[in-house]
């Protein structure tokens, strides 16, 4: 299959060296960055140059862009595409994106569309960061805009054979209210947690659990404030409730009230060790 990839940061770029090392793909690549295609060149991140002569040879077409560059991208790809061709995108919100996908769908209706994310990534960015073992076992989510039945099975397959370890459809509304919860409020805790005085004071006072909540503080915040900005609604609701736990906990110490601060720990411990034990069941 011939897979097209236009965007070679840190997805993109990790994406296109997995399929060039392990697949028998091949692999054509585009970027605004002429930096960016160099060391994907040296890496290996892809065969060939995605050009104008050469996207209609395309059978899959995937944005690995932010998502303000998504309907640029579009314009300037989907009119070269084949009939047939798969469009996705690898956005870490889907509500605006798939929106652009339906209205896309409209002047080209001989395309398939399905919105994509992997759920990987690192505290780094740019290809120079990218590596081949990036989505090793990773879930890859797919919200489909206008695939039928065997596309999307087609899909599923392309994916669980690049490396991922599962794969989860869904819809658009429910992936960024789940993403509100399980990506970007861990970042805005990491990034919050990290101005604390005493974060310059660490060293020789901290272990895994520093370690593990401040790893995300750092981000690419012009990349995450279009995503935080974009799903605003689902993450202000997730942080409202994270806030009331938290006052929760205040007023019991504030009040030394060693009662009420056991209950809610010991309620926070037991609702791990079921989501584990779920899991667990489950193979996760």
């Amino acid at each position: 299959m011939n897979v097209g990839i236009c965007g070679l940061g840190l997805m993109g770029g990790s994406f296109g060296r997995t399929l060039v090392k392990k697949s028998a793909h091949k692999v054509y690549a585009a970027d605004v960055s002429e930096n960016a295609l160099l060391k994907g060149e040296m890496l290996k991140a892809y065969d060939e140059r995605l050009t104008k002569n050469n996207a209609s040879e395309l059978d899959l077409f995937i944005a690995a862009v932010t998502p303000d560059k998504i309907r640029s991208v579009f314009e300037e790809y989907l009119p070269l595409l084949k009939k047939g061709a798969t469009v996705i995108d690898f956005c870490g919100i889907k509500r605006p994106i798939v929106s652009v996908m339906r209205e896309f769908s409209k002047m080209f209706p001989e395309l398939v569309f399905i919105g994509g994310h992997p759920m990987a990534g690192r505290e780094f960015s740019g290809i120079e960061r990218s590596t081949t073992t990036l989505f090793e076992k990773a879930s890859m989510v797919l919200v489909n805009v206008n695939a039928d039945i065997f596309t999307l099975d087609e899909a599923k397959s392309f994916f669980i054979n690049s490396g991922f370890g599962e794969v989860v459809f869904t819809d658009a509304d429910t992936h960024d209210e789940m993403i509100a919860y399980t990506s970007q409020l861990c970042h805005v805790v990491s990034n919050a947690f990290i101005k604390n005085e005493n974060a310059v004071k660490h060293s020789g006072f901290s272990a895994g659990s520093y370690k593990d909540l401040t790893r995300v503080a750092r981000l690419n915040p012009d990349m995450w404030t279009t995503l935080m900005s974009e799903n605003r609604d689902k993450l202000t609701k997730e942080l409202d409730e994270l806030i009331g736990h938290l006052s929760e906990y205040r007023e019991a110490l504030r009040a030394n009230d060693t009662e009420k601060l056991r209950r809610l720990l010991a309620e926070g411990n037991e609702r791990k060790i079921s989501i584990d034990v779920k899991n667990a069941k489950k193979g996760e």
